[in-house]
């Protein structure tokens, strides 16, 4: 699913983006409420959110929930890692953040190709900010093997920068 959010543009850099677990749902501009369920597997609840100032992912299953924020947060102290791997009450959650830094001709045919991407997916959510149609934050969800896995984008146009996150979630045995 594609849309123009109907917001400013708040994210003003990458090096802004902050990262947070655990973090309650926050005010979203768009969501995508999805089951996902796999062979002997039970349904896992996800709902994935852009907010104004990026992304938040919140799952919920028999087995607990987990929530996952990047976004800028004002006041936050905890600046986006490179990666985390962490124990979340009978989750096993897992991060990793790189930021790709693009020629103007290459973001804009870098943009174009992950919107094409994620707007078509049935667990795609992506929201393109006014302005500017290289301005977006995508996400792109998957259930299989007992472990959910997202894939979110967050662009940066005025400073060439892409950042590329994925993370993952699976129950303990």
């Amino acid at each position: 699913m594609l849309t123009t959010l109907q917001t400013a543009y708040t994210d003003t850099r990458a090096g802004d983006l902050a990262w947070c677990l655990g973090r309650e749902a926050l005010p979203a501009l768009a969501v995508l409420d999805l089951q996902l369920s796999g062979a002997d597997q039970p349904p896992v609840q996800v709902q994935m959110r852009l907010l104004g100032a990026s992304h938040q992912v919140l799952i919920e299953s028999e087995g607990g929930g987990c929530s996952e924020t990047v976004a800028c947060i004002p006041g936050s102290q905890t600046p986006l890692p490179f990666g985390v791997a962490k124990r979340i009450g009978t989750w096993d959650y897992e991060f990793a953040a790189r930021v790709e830094t693009l020629s103007r001709g290459s973001f804009a045919g870098r943009a174009q190709e992950l919107l094409a991407l994620v707007a078509d997916h049935p667990h795609g959510l992506a929201g393109t900010f006014p302005g500017d149609p290289h301005a977006f934050t995508a996400m792109l969800v998957q259930h299989s093997e007992g472990s959910v896995r997202w894939r979110t984008w967050h662009a940066y146009p005025q400073e060439g920068r892409l950042v590329a996150t994925r993370s993952r979630v699976s129950a303990l045995p």
